[in-house]
């Protein structure tokens, strides 16, 4: 009767056997699969009424207020200056329903005049402020 010590063939192995931890992983994973897509819920979605929807296209002309590269301002191509600007925006966006403002600025104003013409916007009542991207280079830039 011998026996074998470590190593030799009939003898304790070292090694770790991982099918059985492969056969559990997969197991987890169909798991998942199946129970993932059964988590998911609808989501309710409120949509605006009609009446709304009709008021919105009748005035929803676009106000873009351009700061020009001379220091200047225009609003909808309109040049004026900057006292006159709160003024104006006030009278434009008190009676709208929707209060929606595009700024154009040229590459050449500084930061702090951008923001100042946002701020006064803002106190005009305009809620929404959007940017006009920079128009094409003559050099293709």
């Amino acid at each position: 009767m011998a026996m074998a010590a470590g190593g030799g063939e009939g003898g304790l192995s070292s090694e770790i056997n991982v099918t059985p931890m492969i056969d559990v992983l997969l197991v987890l994973l169909i798991i998942f699969m199946i129970t993932l897509p059964l988590g998911r819920r609808d989501f309710e979605v409120q949509v605006p009424p009609e009446q709304q929807t009709k008021s919105k296209s009748q005035s929803s002309a676009q106000i873009v207020l351009e700061l020009t590269a001379d220091g200047g301002y225009a609003l909808n191509k309109q040049p004026l200056s900057f006292p006159q600007l709160d003024a104006k925006l006030h009278e434009i966006y008190d009676p709208r329903p929707v209060k929606l403002l595009f700024i154009k600025a040229a590459p050449t104003r500084k930061y702090g005049d951008v923001v100042q013409a946002m701020d006064i916007a803002h106190g005009a009542g305009v809620q929404v402020i959007g940017f006009t991207p920079a128009e094409a280079q003559a050099g293709g830039h």
